[in-house]
């Protein structure tokens, strides 16, 4: 028998328009496999989550992603069609700092989270956190906010070269366009020029020291937290490879006990009073060993199935568990464990050259995409990525050229995220 309540249905919403998001795939296994009836927002029909068998529904987001209203509509008719109440889980940011904004209009159709009013939208603003951190003592890399180009080439003359550009809002960067969120600056010259593009950013531009990485350098927590911020199950892992390399999203990661960043992570969590589902990021500074909090992502990371106990319990039930006001009840831990994002994982161990072995022979791996018992998104991923790719092999030959943080540059580095079918 399911430890979950199976009378009460789950809705993923993530307004990032990503067929590839791999994390939302997670979600609707985890909870189909326990007896949930999963349903979600897709971009289009045919697309690789909307494939999986134990998704109910898939449900079409018409609108603006940015517009609250827009959000709230369709939510309202999403409950409708479901017909009644369910657990709605935010898969990206934007779809977390939305939903905490319309929780009060919400309640009664969807079971969510009680966070404290703006928590979801601060630790997801990397200048605010970096302010939080400051705060509660949580090592974070130094970082400025210029408020002009002579300041933020004066920022990197400070912190030093290379250093990171970051934008503080990510999830206002326009979609499809070619800035990134984070892009490592190697000139002066390029500070400048990224910092001209702070209106098309939608936010602020920050210039954060770079600490270098390395085997062993990059590590991240997911757990869940009751109201109050009380951990209910958590994990660490350790950042093996990722795409791009030394600066993208996990790979391959593996489950490693590391008790400083699970301490920290608890702690922030409790002090801050967060309920819900965190991914936290950290890097481990080479020269006092101490781990910087990066990034606080206020939802499930795409690798949270890294972290399912002996009987299945991952961070997603747990949210639904503590939601429908059942105990969360977790059991030993499988220390070991790797994950597989296989689109990335041989991509990132050739051009690492750590070789091929990315799961293959290991006793306990969590495929991203493939499943025995759910084979069809795995497929349409497949095929997805292979027509971007072919779409992609088009654009060098022939087309126009783009932008990135890098300042003006070839086509084929414009594209190369979208060819590998980049997710988050």
């Amino acid at each position: 028998m399911s430890p979950l309540d199976t009378e009460v249905p789950a809705l993923l919403l993530r307004l990032d328009r990503n067929p590839f998001h791999h994390g939302s795939l997670g979600a609707v296994r985890s909870l189909g496999r326990a007896g949930v009836e999963v349903h979600a927002f897709v971009e289009r029909p045919g697309t690789p989550l909307s494939r999986s068998r134990f998704l109910r529904r898939a449900h079409l987001f018409h609108g603006d992603a940015g517009s609250a209203g827009d959000v709230e509509r369709a939510l309202l008719a999403a409950a409708e069609r479901i017909g009644r109440p369910a657990v709605l889980i935010p898969m990206d940011d934007v779809g977390a700092i939305t939903a905490a904004r319309l929780a009060g209009r919400l309640r009664g159709r969807f079971l969510l989270p009680a966070l404290p009013d703006g928590l979801a939208e601060r630790v997801a603003d990397k200048a605010e956190l970096a302010a939080l951190c400051a705060r509660f003592g949580v090592p974070h890399p130094p970082t400025l906010a210029p408020s002009s180009a002579a300041e933020a080439v004066a920022a990197v003359a400070e912190l030093g070269l290379p250093a990171v550009a970051k934008w503080s809002r990510p999830w206002l960067l326009p979609p499809g366009g070619a800035l990134r969120s984070t892009t490592v600056v190697r000139s002066a010259a390029q500070a400048r020029w990224l910092f001209g593009r702070a209106d098309r950013a939608g936010s602020r531009l920050l210039v954060q020291k770079l600490l270098p990485g390395g085997p062993g350098a990059d590590w991240f927590f997911h757990g869940c937290f009751a109201a109050g911020g009380v951990c209910l199950m958590g994990g660490t892992g350790r950042k093996e490879l990722s795409w791009p390399v030394r600066a993208g999203l996990t790979a391959v990661g593996s489950w490693r006990p590391n008790p400083e960043v699970a301490a920290t992570a608890r702690t922030l969590a409790r002090r801050l009073g967060f309920h819900g589902v965190a991914d936290m990021d950290f890097r481990r500074d080479a020269t006092t060993g101490a781990y910087h909090l990066l990034d606080f992502n206020p939802r499930p990371g795409a690798q949270f199935r890294l972290f399912a106990d002996r009987a299945g319990l991952d961070v997603v039930r747990a949210l639904h568990l503590d939601l429908t006001g059942r105990p969360v009840r977790p059991e030993r831990a499988r220390a070991g464990r790797v994950f597989v994002a296989e689109n990335y994982g041989l991509l990132a161990a050739l051009a690492s050259a750590r070789g091929p072995a990315v799961g293959a022979g290991r006793p306990d791996v969590e495929w991203a995409w493939f499943a025995a018992d759910d084979p069809a998104p795995f497929l349409a991923m497949t095929g997805g990525c292979l027509r971007r790719g072919l779409l992609s092999l088009g654009r060098r030959l022939g087309g126009p050229a783009g932008e990135t943080g890098r300042g003006p540059m070839k086509e084929t580095e414009r594209v190369s995220g979208e060819a590998t079918c980049m997710t988050s």
